[in-house]
């Protein structure tokens, strides 16, 4: 898209909106230099992930207290067709019941929590960010230095420490089930097991906590990544497509790209519905694999 005489280009554009409210640790605004700064803070991501997941369990709440034993109405059999799918899924990949108390309502809320965050990614892509610019010059603010993302998981930050939350819970588990001795015998002994010979023993248990180390590391960061890669190539498809919309000029072209913003848009809000809702189920899926898998030994 060419630019305008006053407005941005089209990597202006993405750019821009690819930038976080963001603060330091002493809540004051800055701008990410790295892709990895621990001292930074994308405000946006933790708000509308702390709002969204706070509406969700809400939604729940009132779902079950209005639940009533006659035929349920839609939003109650909604919820109950959900209760049973994550309960299904729960008996087939956790078979201790005392565990399953705790986890198949965590896998519940993962699934709705998760969801919900997606679907942020349904709403216009300038409006949210248009409305905070607006609220900026309001207030005496900069407006062209106003960034909002509203779609948590399009975050790394986000996803990897929802990946993180279940690589502690799985430790938690392998420490309760197996006992702390257990899993410190399991982890020096699995998965080429031990010997009986002193050196081969400390050579084998060396290289057995070697491959624990890089399991864990590479179920956790793919276990994040595949949620953040899908979600943020989905946010860069809908900013492409606003574009589209931004491109009408005086010739054929230029009249007919807005025609296909309109199409594209309709089409791809479609599949994005399928892509949102996979997402949620496939982390829930592996939340529940992993912890099932810190309940049974090698």
């Amino acid at each position: 898209m060419a630019a305008s005489a006053n407005g941005p280009t089209a990597s202006e554009y993405i750019v821009h909106h690819l930038q976080h409210w963001q603060v330091n640790w002493k809540l004051e605004p800055v701008i990410q230099k790295s892709i990895i700064d621990f001292n930074v803070i994308n405000l946006d991501s933790v708000l509308y992930a702390l709002t969204i997941g706070l509406l969700g369990c809400i939604a729940l709440w009132a779902g079950a207290r209005r639940a009533t034993a006659g035929v349920p109405g839609r939003f109650q059999a909604a919820v109950e067709m959900l209760v049973e799918m994550v309960d299904k899924q729960a008996k087939a990949n956790i078979h201790n019941a005392h565990s399953r108390r705790f986890i198949a309502p965590l896998a519940l809320t993962v699934f709705v929590w998760i969801f919900l965050l997606n679907a942020m990614d349904m709403l216009p892509v300038d409006a949210l960010p248009a409305l905070w610019a607006w609220g900026h010059g309001q207030v005496g603010l900069d407006p062209h230095h106003a960034y909002m993302r509203v779609v948590p998981t399009a975050d790394l930050s986000t996803t990897l420490g929802l990946s993180t939350s279940v690589l502690f819970l799985c430790f938690l588990y392998s420490v309760k089930i197996k006992g702390l001795g257990g899993w410190g015998h399991e982890l020096v002994s699995a998965p080429f097991g031990t010997s009986k010979n002193p050196v081969f023993a400390i050579i084998l248990g060396v290289v057995n906590i070697v491959m624990q180390f890089i399991e864990y590391l590479a179920k956790t960061v793919s276990h994040g990544m595949r949620l953040f890669g899908n979600m943020y190539a989905g946010e860069l498809v809908f900013m492409l497509i606003a574009l589209m919309g931004g491109a009408a000029a005086a010739s054929l072209s230029g009249v007919l790209l807005p025609v296909g913003h309109i199409i594209a848009g309709t089409l791809w809000s479609v599949f994005h519905i399928l892509v949102i809702t996979l997402q949620a189920f496939i982390f829930m899926m592996l939340t529940l694999i992993y912890l099932g898998q810190a309940h049974e030994s090698h």
